[in-house]
């Protein structure tokens, strides 16, 4: 495969609390998840978020969450089904209005933590973002942890899936990712995350925390616009894909 998307989470600034640099991982990314309001982010800094993607061409996304600002969604919510529909409904139309006001439009929705991790394998809380997402706009792509149920239940729903890779996450044996809490969730060594993220685009293999190779079929590589080192990580990915051939390209523009 010679072929990637490269995404980040950005628009999670909240007033005077900044979050990351969007900036300059939008210089560096093809596809940018834009916050809601949900989990994080104000309405004009995700304004300003929108506006600067659409100066460089970036693919925007809706990174729909749990209502858990004071948790940044990274909290479980046992939410009614009609309140989670109604939920991802009510923050892709909200980002549909931002990205209107700035020249763009929304492509795609990402889930975000919690909500992310969650419905790859409960298939109730999937349906009910499936669902929303059928209501709103059939047409809008999502983005889903490679090899997850997720994955399988969205297509048999006729919905355009991305499976995603993630360049800073650890892996487990089974494909999971490593949880947050749990030593090598997170990395830091661009130049380690390069070539990690480098043999996923040729062999579609990661090694895991046991050390054995797990196969992942991705068409996107996200890099954490929160984590320490973001910019410098994501730069350092690219320049590496990009000198071995590796074409840096939004997963919503790839055929269908």
């Amino acid at each position: 495969m010679n072929l990637i998307d490269l995404n980040s989470d950005l628009g999670e600034s909240y007033g005077a609390w900044r979050m990351g640099d969007d900036a300059a991982m939008l210089d560096l990314v093809s596809s940018a998840n834009v916050a809601c309001g949900f989990h994080a982010g104000d309405p004009a800094g995700i304004l300003a978020t929108l506006r600067a993607a659409a100066e460089r061409g970036v693919s925007i996304g809706a990174h729909v969450a749990y209502p858990d600002l004071v948790g940044f969604g990274r909290r479980n919510m046992d939410m009614a089904s009609a309140d989670l529909r109604a939920s991802v409904i009510y923050q892709i139309g909200a980002l549909q209005g931002l990205a209107a006001a700035a020249g763009t439009r929304v492509r795609y929705v990402k889930p975000h933590g919690a909500l992310y991790n969650f419905i790859a394998h409960d298939e109730r809380q999937a349906q009910d973002v499936i669902a929303a997402l059928h209501a709103l706009d059939a047409s809008l792509g999502l983005v889903v942890l490679a090899g997850s149920a997720l994955a399988g239940w969205a297509r048999a729903a006729g919905l355009r899936t991305i499976e995603e890779a993630f360049a800073d996450r650890g892996y487990r044996a089974d494909g999971s990712l490593v949880p947050r809490h749990e030593p090598g969730a997170v990395l830091h060594d661009p130049e380690a995350v390069a070539a990690r993220m480098l043999r996923l685009v040729r062999e579609g293999t990661v090694t895991a925390n046991d050390g054995n190779a797990v196969r992942i079929a991705a068409d996107s590589i996200c890099v954490h616009g929160d984590s320490p080192g973001a910019v410098a990580m994501a730069r350092r990915l690219r320049e590496r894909l990009v000198a071995e051939g590796v074409t840096i390209r939004p997963f919503m523009d790839a055929a269908a």
